[in-house]
């Protein structure tokens, strides 16, 4: 299973989404005030889109996917899962990274506890 899940978020990075791509641009190589940001990280059989361990965040882009009922209820096993590890998950949708993606590093970098 470990390699599994290995394989699995090495075929998401190299098939990110035109949003995971457009934030990543900006969360990588400790751009953002010297975070580190990892991405497609696994937590036990899940992968998270983003995390910062330092700081115990995860960010999670959604797209419209994730707004359908079986998606929701998965969403919220994953996100109860991680938090169980002592993160806190930080949701995005897609089109909040297309039209505010100002907006959405801000957000970050509150949770972040950076004003």
């Amino acid at each position: 299973m470990k390699d599994r899940r290995k394989t699995i978020s090495r075929v998401l990075r190299k098939n990110q989404t035109p949003q995971e791509g457009k934030l990543w641009y900006n969360l990588r190589n400790k751009q953002l005030y010297n975070l580190k940001f990892r991405r497609q990280v696994k937590f036990g059989s899940y992968v998270a889109d983003f995390c910062c361990p330092s700081k115990k965040i995860v960010i999670e882009i959604d797209g419209g996917q994730h707004n359908e009922d079986l998606n929701i209820e998965k969403d919220k096993v994953k996100q109860k899962f991680i938090e169980k590890q002592g993160y806190k998950v930080l949701r995005y949708w897609n089109n909040d990274v297309d039209d505010n993606l100002e907006g959405v590093v801000e957000d970050i970098l509150r949770n972040c506890g950076i004003e």
